[in-house]
């Protein structure tokens, strides 16, 4: 008789497979991220037309999170789609070499960005269902990924300082390259599939519930602001005359901030409610982003500013992912990852790199950063909002 194919989680030898591909992949983003604007820049690309090839990533993630989520639970190959959206992703770095305007330049970052949306996506839903509402887990996990993103932002920042930004696709085929192999690392399992003649849950019901509604409306403002430091944070720290050390050392202090809160967020988050965190990390965003927009000449206001990335990025994610999976429970889980994606980093995420680049293009960034300073109060508007849902939910539950 066949053996059963081994269990999907909980295993130590799984978390350390998923801890190596998230620091791999973080190394990737830590690099590409930040100094993909100052590579189109030195190409001599405008700052709209920037903004607009740096937007590719987040219009991948809204359509990618829906089919590869899709095609996931149909086939229970998770596994394996990960190392094809790895090996295409590095295959189509290639692309980076021969720079063929901006056009080509597109291409290549759509069919590259598509396949990394991929991979996060799925990644996610599996260390969510790994940990099983073990957030102190998920953030021992999740350091390495902070980790790989901290050694690339800092080591790439010197790099590129001192030879300058031309050797930024040996970069991206490099870091890329790091991810197929941790794929191939990982444990080669089949999850199960759900039953083609199963029952499909309904998402609208949920989506009905006030609390949820002022929840995505809290993720949308509160990630379209946060854009502003995503696309055009080295882009304004390198007008405002700060060499690119300084830049990737300013980044490496947010991540610095960031693993110290995923190693800590197993005694804190409990602390409070998840929506209670939300509008903790709205105001933390509040204070990040007014802080840039008004003091970026002070190097000591911005290494307040990214300390504050704990708050406004590490916690509120986890806070995210852990709500999302109370919310969207069960054959609902896939539909709620991927609406938080969309929702977040996919329309909020196409609207703050657009609007970001038109407004720095037209006013300056510091009135760019002024713009996300205030969309970030809506989305701590929408937070108070969900709070105060989730008190009459919860006094309406014990009446």
């Amino acid at each position: 008789m066949k053996p059963p194919p081994p269990s999907a989680g909980g295993g130590r030898s799984h978390l350390l497979a998923f801890a190596v591909l998230s620091a791999s992949y973080f190394a990737h983003i830590g690099f590409f991220n930040p100094y993909l604007p100052l590579w189109l820049k030195d190409l001599g690309l405008p700052i709209f037309t920037i903004s607009l090839l740096t937007s590719v990533q987040s219009v991948t993630r809204v359509f990618a999170p829906y089919a590869w989520g899709a095609l996931s639970d149909h086939t229970g190959q998770r596994v394996k789609l990960l190392r094809f959206s790895a090996a295409v992703a590095l295959a189509s770095s290639f692309g980076l070499w021969w720079v063929g305007g901006p056009w080509w330049l597109g291409l290549v970052l759509l069919v590259m960005f598509t396949h990394t949306s991929s991979m996060m996506s799925l990644t996610e839903a599996a260390m969510a269902h790994l940990v099983a509402g073990d957030w102190g887990r998920y953030g021992r996990i999740r350091l390495w990924g902070s980790a790989g993103f901290l050694v690339t932002v800092f080591a790439a920042g010197e790099w590129f300082e001192r030879f300058g930004m031309k050797h930024f696709p040996m970069w991206a085929a490099g870091t890329l390259a790091l991810v197929l192999i941790a794929t191939l690392r990982l444990p080669d399992v089949r999850e199960p599939v759900a039953a083609h003649d199963a029952v499909k849950e309904p998402v609208g019901p949920v989506l009905r519930i006030p609390a949820v509604r002022w929840f995505f409306a809290a993720l949308f403002f509160h990630i379209t602001a946060h854009f502003a430091v995503y696309g055009f944070l080295s882009l304004y720290l390198d007008a405002l005359g700060y060499g690119k050390g300084t830049i990737g050392l300013l980044w490496a202090l947010s991540v610095v901030a960031e693993i110290v809160w995923f190693f800590l967020q197993g005694r804190l988050i409990g602390l409070t409610t998840m929506p209670r965190w939300m509008l903790i990390c709205g105001v933390a965003a509040v204070a990040r982003l007014g802080i840039t927009a008004e003091m970026g000449h002070w190097i000591l206001a911005l290494v307040v500013a990214q300390l504050l990335h704990a708050l406004s990025f590490a916690a509120h994610h986890t806070t995210c992912i852990a709500v999302v999976s109370r919310r969207f429970p069960g054959r609902l889980r896939g539909r709620g990852q991927a609406l938080f994606t969309v929702i977040g980093y996919g329309v909020g995420g196409v609207l703050g790199v657009l609007a970001g680049g038109a407004i720095a293009q037209a006013v300056g960034y510091r009135v760019m950063f002024d713009v996300a300073t205030a969309m970030a109060v809506i989305g701590c508007f929408c937070a108070w909002r969900a709070v105060r849902c989730e008190r009459a939910d919860a006094t309406a539950a014990a009446a």
